[in-house]
Parts: structure tokens; sequence; C-alpha cells
């Protein structure tokens, strides 16, 4: 988790990414106070939030206590399902990747962490890039499909998960009578 693109220097994850992050055990606690504080700039606010921004950020047990309470102070709910954090989680990995903030290499390399920590769950597997499964020994070994394959399939994953993200956030449709 601690190699993610931009979250290293200067850009602030979404309090709803670092719920999912959460969830699955992937929170990079050392660097939370710090996006604690921002999550005060940008307007969200309670005594838990306040602590937690306030805190060195050197013991990860203090700021785990203190993190799902910060994240309710930002309303944001901490998912109980591995399936919705892997979502979270997945469509923000789709999102580096199709803009070219990630490589396909590091991105089939987070999915198989994501796989492992969830157990290997089929609702996570289910997800378009949960289909990557197993895509990194592949890679890794060497055998199978070329690198520019592997590419083209982890793009297309990508764009998948994409899709499905948005397909979830599209309000319903209604049938005219």
């Amino acid at each position: 988790m601690h190699d993610w693109p931009g979250h290293a220097g200067g850009e602030v994850p979404s309090p709803t990414l670092v719920a999912a992050w959460l969830t699955l055990d992937m929170v990079p606690a050392e660097r939370i106070p710090r996006w604690a504080a921002f999550w005060l700039v940008d307007g969200c606010d309670g005594p838990a939030l306040i602590e937690l921004a306030g805190l060195h950020g050197d013991d990860p047990r203090e700021v785990r206590d203190l993190l799902p309470a910060a994240l309710a102070e930002c309303r944001v709910a901490v998912p109980a399902a591995e399936a919705a954090a892997a979502m979270e989680t997945f469509t923000h990995l789709a999102q580096l990747c199709v803009e070219g903030r990630a490589g396909e290499r590091w991105i089939v390399d987070k999915v198989a962490e994501i796989l492992r920590r969830s157990g290997y769950a089929n609702e996570v597997i289910a997800l378009p890039l949960g289909q990557l499964y197993d895509l990194d020994d592949e890679w890794g070994a060497g055998w199978g499909r070329t690198d520019a394959e592997l590419r083209t399939v982890t793009r297309q994953a990508c764009d998948d998960q994409l899709r499905l993200a948005a397909a979830h956030q599209a309000p319903p449709r209604t049938e005219r009578t």
C-alpha cells in the first residue's frame, strides 16, 4: 500500500478511499494525520478528526483507533464487506492506470495484494480487476502471454472496472408510461 503513486507526496486520498483501505488493512498509518488535516481544511469537522490530525503518526494503533470515528465525522462509513472496499480500491487503481499515473504491472501487483488480503473472496475475484487473478504469477515468471498482451489485458480490465463503477453511481432509470 505504501508505494501508491501520488500518495507519497502531495496527493491526499479521499476519506472514502481511506475507509476502503482500512477494511482491507492497507492503511499507511504514518500518513493519516496529515491527510486528516487536509480533510479538516476541506470542510470535515469533529473532535476525533481534530485529534487524528494532531497525531504524529508514529503509533499505528493510536491512528487506527481514531480513524473510524474520524471517517464518520467526514460522513464516510467504513465498508463492512471486503467486496465493497475492493470495489472502491480497484476503481481508484483503474483510474490511476487510465490516467497514466500507474503502470499495468504495478496495478496487477496491487490487485494480487488485495486478493490475498481478502482471502481470495469470490466477490472480490468477480470484480473486473479481480479477474486479473494470478496474472502476477504469469507476468513475474515470464511464461504465457507477452508483456504487451498482459498490459492490454490489464488496461481492458481497468476500463471494465471504471464502467462498472460508473454504472453503480448512475441514478436508477425509471420507466415512463
